[in-house]
């Protein structure tokens, strides 16, 4: 076929369209979720590396909060939730505990 020829389009039924509609839906919530879930692991972990302890402690039930969020709602599958949430909480205990001379 020549470049820039006119190519007939076969028509799409109305699934199809309905089909693209809800992935272009799911996509922009999954995203979103995702997103939620990263930012508040990255403020956790930059806590943790702070040293801050009580802010540490304060931000660690919102952001379990969100990955068990975003494993209900597919965004991370559950062993990767719980890994991360368990990397978090070992961190959290670690700088809670004084360091032994």
């Amino acid at each position: 076929m020549a470049q820039g020829a006119a190519r007939k389009q076969k028509k799409k039924k109305k699934s199809v369209l309905k089909r693209i509609r809800q992935t272009i839906h799911r996509t922009e919530v999954n995203r979103a979720n995702r997103s939620r879930v990263r930012t508040a692991i990255k403020k956790m972990r930059a806590t943790l590396a702070g040293g801050d302890v009580s802010a540490a402690e304060k931000l660690v039930s919102p952001t379990m909060a969100a990955i068990d969020n975003a494993i209900r709602l597919g965004a991370l599958k559950e062993n990767t939730g719980n890994r991360y949430k368990s990397r978090m909480t070992l961190a959290v205990h670690k700088l809670r505990r004084p360091a032994k001379a």
